[in-house]
């Protein structure tokens, strides 16, 4: 992969997932311990920084009240209006140390929803940097990173998941959305393989499935 048109895309790395007691960590603890992801992100972005490639933070956040979404919220945005998570300002929005933004680095502002594309300028951003291949890992599996795979596939992005970069709320959602959705929309890859495509060591391989 060109590092030069290489975007590392790091979704919702923030104490109310990474970190005791934030708001949402218990319900991601167990796939977080599973995959390593903190570390392994941590090895990412340090290639990712060594060699040049852009690194964005796509954090949610929410004003206290969440006035920003439908009042009657259902599903995950209910789990997160309900544990009072992602408020702007609290310790539980910000990013994690292990990955703390850099001079260098993006941070995305108006992600309000599940897809990093939805209701932030990243497609701009990454347009104007002349980016055409991102590598996503962050929270969930199954639901932020999934859906930014998605929408990432269709904008017509070379798109990378880094498997053992994510967590979601159970090891068998986890593992269904790696094993059946992200070959189909990315191709899948360890921190380690996706790392060593950025030295020239290694050529990726193209995981991805079709019919």
């Amino acid at each position: 992969m060109d590092p030069s048109k290489t975007a590392v895309v790091l979704i919702e790395y923030q104490n109310d997932f990474t970190t005791e007691n934030g708001a949402l960590h218990g319900a991601v603890k167990e796939t977080m311990e599973a995959t390593n992801m903190l570390a392994n992100t941590r090895d990412v972005v340090d290639a990712a920084r060594a060699a040049g490639v852009t690194v964005v933070h796509a954090p949610i956040q929410f004003a206290a009240g969440y006035n920003e979404i439908n009042s009657t919220p259902y599903g995950i945005l209910k789990g997160v209006v309900d544990t009072n998570a992602f408020v702007k300002g609290s310790w539980g929005a910000e990013i994690v140390d292990d990955v703390k933004p850099e001079t260098a680095d993006i941070i995305l502002e108006g992600k309000r929803g599940l897809d990093a594309f939805a209701s932030t300028n990243l497609d701009f951003i990454l347009r104007s940097k002349g980016i055409t291949s991102i590598a996503l890992g962050g929270f969930l599996t199954n639901c932020c990173v999934e859906s930014t795979m998605r929408s990432a596939y269709e904008r017509g992005y070379e798109v990378v998941t880094l498997t053992d970069c994510v967590a979601a709320t159970s090891i068998e959602e986890h593992d269904n959305a790696i094993k059946f959705d992200y070959p189909m929309f990315s191709k899948p890859m360890t921190a380690a393989e996706f790392s060593a495509t950025l030295t020239g060591s290694t050529t990726a391989e193209d995981t991805s499935r079709g019919y």
